[in-house]
């Protein structure tokens, strides 16, 4: 039910805004901790120029997809102190895959974030992505100021007391959180930075 359609006394209120009016860091003392992971994407649309250079690793700045992958993952670790009211989290796994995609010429930013701990982990996943995405402007603004950072958006994530949710299906790609690898196993998401390999073509 929609809240509007509530009394004002019964409909809920953000959370990180006490009665007052003042804004609090929300006390999750209580909350159990569980496995908790989350997945965010961008887009940035650019010419098909542009493109090429990124693909080919030509731009001015250099190799545009890993300096952007790697500063999606700096980004994550580093959430609570961008975000005023974010609970500083020990992240267990960041993921930031780029991949290039010629038909709507752009390209597209996957963010994946995961933790064990009393709250979720959505914003660490969307600074990810937003951060990822930045980085790619801020590289190729030299050969083309016209590019647009475009639908940034949590897409899916699991865990704690409302457990698992997805965005329903739209023109991006959706992709469901993985879950958390057993302990002690090692895979690519370990590492920080998943890679597709890229053909020089596309």
């Amino acid at each position: 039910m929609d809240d509007r359609s509530q009394p004002r006394s019964a409909r809920r209120r953000l959370t990180h805004v006490d009665r007052g009016g003042r804004p609090r860091m929300v006390d999750v003392s209580g909350k159990p901790a569980t496995a908790r992971r989350a997945v965010a994407e961008a887009e940035v649309g650019c010419s098909q120029e542009t493109l090429s250079l990124v693909i080919d690793g030509g731009g001015p700045k250099g190799d545009v997809l890993t300096v952007a992958e790697l500063a999606g993952v700096m980004a994550a670790k580093r959430t609570a102190e961008l975000i005023p009211l974010c609970h500083p989290l020990p992240l267990t796994d960041v993921a930031v895959r780029i991949t290039p995609d010629r038909s709507t010429s752009a390209l597209r930013i996957h963010a994946e974030a995961a933790t064990t701990g009393p709250t979720g982990v959505e914003m660490e996943a969307l600074t990810a992505a937003s951060i990822a995405a930045l980085t790619i402007y801020d590289m190729v603004k030299g050969v083309e100021k016209g590019v647009e950072i475009r639908a940034i958006r949590l897409v899916a994530k699991s865990g704690g007391a409302s457990g698992e949710w997805h965005r329903a299906s739209g023109p991006a790609e959706i992709v469901a959180p993985r879950p958390p690898l057993p302990k002690g196993a090692r895979g690519p998401a370990r590492s920080g930075i998943r890679r597709t390999p890229r053909a020089p073509g596309g």
